[in-house]
């Protein structure tokens, strides 16, 4: 199988805050250890919005977006059109999902699977290039109709999966590393996911098919919190109706859950959370909140609870999710609620951003 790949492709560049122009640039070409990637759809996440408006999150960036002139987008999925140097763990046509981080190998983060706090993260400039890469936020992403990715980033995608529902495994994947920084084994263990998001919704249906029970969705939107159940939730909250607290402990017939799942970014959501759990128990933070907050730390050190914190998908996540997918585990597909074009990249944002018809992950398609 052999692709026409042209010389030239559009894509969606990031210049002043807030402001991406359609423009042609020159098709990428892959390295040693890259493939070539024809983007066939990609879906919009909250960062982005974030990374369009101001910059990388929870950084300072001056009020200067992060890497202005690059081509934003992570959430992708595509086509194997052209295989770098030496590569032969992907053949031409191969549909694969594809992940934001490629670390540098190297540092003590990247040996320990950590490879998304890699610490040479964006050192990848001119005169100082350390071999990490983030794409579509510290390198050219997927708003493009062609990517180039280190193998690194790409897990398979099987035959039964939509490009829909293939640009939602990374989303997963978050899931799946969040789970798996809390201990992993959660199957027979009880789960609070707190924000019925994306991620929240991910995490709703990953821990329910690694046979966590019970799993309990709290938020403030009964829609979202009625797709929780179909996702795998056994019981949902709505926080603004029920104290969050009295409702988990009522439950648990007043023990606690083993685990919370912070994916809300709540002011106030740690401190709910370390009520929420067992003494001993964990608390993984898979949200930026919008500004500091406090935390009451006698709690988290009185009860000898846990406070951990992910960043995107780490130790391979992301394949283990996409097996999920493959195997149909749950329906990823009910998280995505819009579809446009790629010249509609603007209006796919502001759907995302303004949750216009209660959009949840809208989907850019591009066409080959």
């Amino acid at each position: 199988m052999s692709y026409q790949v042209p010389e030239k492709m559009k894509a969606w560049v990031l210049g002043n805050p807030g402001e991406l122009t359609l423009q042609e640039k020159p098709v990428p070409q892959p390295d040693k250890a890259e493939v070539l990637v024809r983007v066939d759809a990609v879906a919009i996440c909250a960062t982005d919005l974030e990374i369009i408006e101001r910059g990388l999150p929870a950084m300072i960036q001056g009020g200067t977006p992060f890497n202005k002139g690059f081509i934003p987008g992570h959430e992708y999925m595509g086509t194997v059109v052209k295989l770098g140097p030496g590569v032969d763990e992907y053949k031409v046509g191969d549909r694969v999902a594809v992940e934001i981080h490629a670390g540098c190998n190297g540092c003590e983060r990247c040996r320990e699977g950590m490879y998304t706090s890699c610490l040479n993260y964006g050192k990848n400039y001119e005169g100082n290039d350390k071999g990490h890469r983030a794409n579509g936020f510290t390198t050219d992403g997927g708003f493009a109709e062609y990517a180039v990715n280190s193998i690194k980033t790409l897990t398979h995608i099987g035959d039964n999966v939509s490009d829909e529902e293939a640009t939602l495994i990374v989303t997963a994947g978050t899931a799946m590393y969040g789970l798996d920084t809390l201990g992993g084994l959660v199957a027979g263990q009880s789960v609070v996911v707190s924000g019925p998001g994306p991620i929240g919704l991910m995490a709703v249906a990953v821990a329910k098919s690694l046979g966590a029970n019970p799993v309990i969705l709290t938020g403030t939107r009964d829609n979202r919190l009625e797709l929780g159940k179909k996702l795998g939730a056994d019981y949902t909250i709505n926080v603004r109706n029920q104290d969050v607290v009295e409702a988990v402990k009522e439950i648990t017939h007043g023990e606690g859950v083993n685990y919370v799942m912070e994916c809300s970014g709540a002011p106030n959501a740690v401190n709910e959370a370390s009520s929420m759990v067992k003494r001993g128990g964990k608390i993984c933070l898979c949200a930026f909140p919008s500004k500091p907050v406090e935390v009451d730390v006698a709690a988290l050190v009185r009860n000898n609870i846990s406070l951990l914190g992910i960043r995107g998908e780490g130790r391979s996540a992301v394949h283990r999710a996409a097996s999920l997918i493959t195997e149909k585990r749950f329906d990823a597909s009910l998280i995505h609620t819009h579809t446009f074009s790629f010249e509609q990249l603007p209006t796919a944002l502001k759907y995302s951003k303004e949750r216009i018809e209660d959009a949840i992950k809208v989907v850019v398609k591009i066409p080959g």
